[in-house]
């Protein structure tokens, strides 16, 4: 082909427009919504003015509406699923046989009466005062639009609704075992997401959860002795008290029986409220952010519990923030409700004040509510990376804070170090990482593991889900701290999230910025771990001695490959740290101590040996250790170790 001047300048203009490509569109979404809240009947109406723009390139006929409360109804996609899951008996820890479904929910929702299932009925939806057709597929609406949505534009939707409150099953529902009467997540008809692959209209049948990033204004009106919890900022405090007020404001008395409380929240994908006649409310600021936390009065042992969740907080924030990105709302809250822990834009629900829990809800700000990861195809980006967030802030505040909370006794301080010191292992790992490889490994041993790629809610039990979201997806983390080394893993996530907050990435997205920072090439990485189920599985081999050097065979058993440190440690005292790259990584991670290192060629993935020397004299050598910080997941480490006896 012969290459003209004006063919080279047509290329050139082509490569800019490339380069200068904008970033993945995002839909954006208003919601004005307001609700009144019956506490006798636990039915709400409700209206919502929404302002929906589609910045896609599409013209869009339809869209869609999740209407999660219809899933607590008898024969209900949920409750069949449970019911079939509960079918599968897997053994617990003790060796008994137990069903696999979510013991929350089991069969309950079959024996649901009519005043205890929930429902959510959208009455009309209007468009420039016409009013369009709905198809209800159980929890997805469907409204086909009169007039398509055209790409870059927007349209004002009015939607009139109603609903019942189910009682507590799964996240949603009143009157839950620790007796909050409401926690409303998933209470209002929400726009299903549209993004680069299309309609993500997925029916709730279990979990998760993905939306459209926007601005929420709510206003909710019950019974005036009931306090709210919100996502967003009250915007009508003084009016309304409960501890809300600014410090010296006489609230002034309530006429009716009713109040309205308005909550605003910005740049959010959802929004939770719980409320309840007895909730207390506590609140601290840390800096430019207001924490809060509500929870059912009880005792002093109670209030103790969750003035320690703020002051847990408190002093956990500045790592997070350092660790994994500044926080970006203006408060957040710690709400007693739900059926153990879930998280929501600028709160969670959760039981009870439990450390754990509450760091890993609000991690989830972070992996879920900062990047709105689709949990449905992704999930292990949300609970695996929020899992691997989770250990390190566990870590950092037991190290350093856990034993000197103001609100715990002696005696329960006391316990606690004891407890502390009982979870010191010898391996170099945190224990709170080392939690997720024992999961990981547990699901890998058994025969019910699946890829990470496979959609959440289709994973055939629910032990191969929470294994593999959870612990080998915080693996996924950890260990690419082996790969890449941890310091440059540190700086992938600040980078992660200074490119990709708030623009709903996927697994190539991480993957690519992981890339970029580290130099090197990772695709391999994500093809074997997330892709399939293969498995690590390196050891020792045979040692000789030829020309006057020692050569060490290691052997490749699993059919997944990696790049490898091995430890070489001396009978003077001396180490030697020898690394052999993969050759699919085209590179090297940098040294990461001071130890001696020495670089190889590459390992190529082909081959299941490999040979490297050392100078010294097989006589000097001690131990030859494979991967001695114990990140990667090596299915057996009794054969990544030889001790040479004397």
């Amino acid at each position: 082909m012969k290459i003209t001047l004006p063919l080279i300048l047509l290329l050139l203009c082509f490569s800019t427009l490339v380069s200068a490509q904008p970033e993945r569109w995002q839909q954006r979404i208003k919601y004005n919504i307001n609700v009144n809240m019956d506490v006798i009947t636990n039915r709400f109406t409700g209206t919502e003015k929404l302002e929906y723009t589609n910045n896609s390139p599409d013209t869009l006929n339809h869209v869609f509406f999740h209407l999660y409360w219809n899933a607590f109804q008898p024969n209900s996609g949920m409750d069949v699923r449970s019911r079939e899951l509960g079918k599968i008996m897997l053994k617990n820890r003790r060796g008994d046989d137990v069903p696999d479904w979510d013991a929350r929910v089991k069969d309950r929702i079959s024996k649901l009466s009519e005043t205890e299932i929930g429902y959510q009925r959208v009455k009309s939806v209007i468009i420039n005062g016409k009013e369009q057709k709905l198809r209800e597929y159980e929890t997805i609406l469907e409204v086909k639009l009169d007039k398509a949505l055209l790409p870059h534009s927007k349209t004002m939707m009015d939607i009139v609704f109603e609903a019942q409150v189910p009682v507590q099953i799964r996240r949603s529902g009143r009157d839950n075992a620790e007796g909050v009467r409401y926690s409303m997540s998933q209470w209002y008809p929400k726009m299903v997401e549209y993004d680069y692959q299309g309609w993500n209209a997925n029916p709730y049948i279990a979990r998760e959860f993905y939306g459209v990033w926007g601005d929420y204004d709510v206003k909710i009106t019950l019974d005036k002795t009931y306090m709210v919890a919100a996502t967003g900022v009250l915007q009508n405090p003084n009016l309304i008290g409960f501890g809300f007020e600014t410090p010296g404001t006489k609230v002034p008395p309530i006429a009716g029986n009713t109040i309205t409380w308005n909550f605003k929240g910005e740049n959010i994908h959802d929004f939770v409220w719980a409320a309840d006649n007895n909730f207390k409310h506590i609140s601290k600021k840390v800096g430019t952010t207001v924490l809060h936390a509500f929870y059912k009065a009880g005792n002093e042992r109670t209030d103790s519990s969750w003035n320690n969740v703020l002051w847990a907080a408190e002093k956990a924030l500045p790592y997070m923030e350092s660790r994994f990105g500044k926080y970006p709302w203006p408060q957040y809250s710690f709400i007693q409700g739900g059926d153990g822990g879930m998280e929501y834009a600028m709160a969670t629900l959760i039981k009870s004040a439990s450390l754990g829990t509450v760091f890993h809800e609000w991690m989830h700000s972070w992996y879920q509510h900062m990047m709105g990861t689709n949990e449905s195809l992704f999930s292990w980006m949300d609970e695996g990376f929020t899992s691997y967030a989770e250990s390190e802030v566990s870590d950092y505040y037991n190290a350093n804070f856990a034993t000197k909370s103001p609100y715990l006794s002696d005696r329960a301080k006391q316990r606690l170090q004891v407890t502390l010191d009982s979870a010191k292992i010898t391996n170099r790992l945190p224990k709170a990482q080392w939690s997720n490889y024992e999961g990981y490994f547990s699901l890998a041993r058994s025969p019910l593991e699946e890829p990470l790629s496979t959609h959440a809610d289709h994973y055939n039990t629910n032990f191969a889900y929470q294994a593999d979201a959870y612990s080998k997806g915080a693996t996924f983390m950890a260990q690419l701290g082996y790969i890449i080394g941890d310091t440059v893993r540190n700086h992938v996530l600040h980078e992660y999230y200074r490119l990709w907050a708030f623009k709903h990435p996927n697994a190539n997205d991480f993957i690519r910025v992981a890339e970029k920072v580290s130099g090197l090439e990772l695709q391999w990485y994500k093809e074997y771990w997330v892709n399939s189920i293969k498995t690590i599985d390196y050891a020792v081999g045979d040692i000789n001695l030829k020309d006057g050097k020692t050569q060490i065979t290691l052997k490749r058993l699993g059919k997944m490959p990696m790049p490898i440190d091995v430890l070489l440690t001396f009978k003077d005292g001396t180490q030697e740290m020898h690394y052999i790259p993969l050759n699919m990584m085209y590179g090297e991670k940098p040294a990461e101590d001071a130890t001696p290192r020495i670089v190889h060629t590459e390992w190529k993935w082909t081959h299941p040996e490999y040979i490297f020397e050392t100078t010294r004299n097989i006589r000097d050598i001690k131990s030859i250790e494979i991967d001695p910080t114990q990140r990667m997941a090596d299915m057996n480490k009794a054969n990544n170790k030889l001790v040479i006896p004397d």
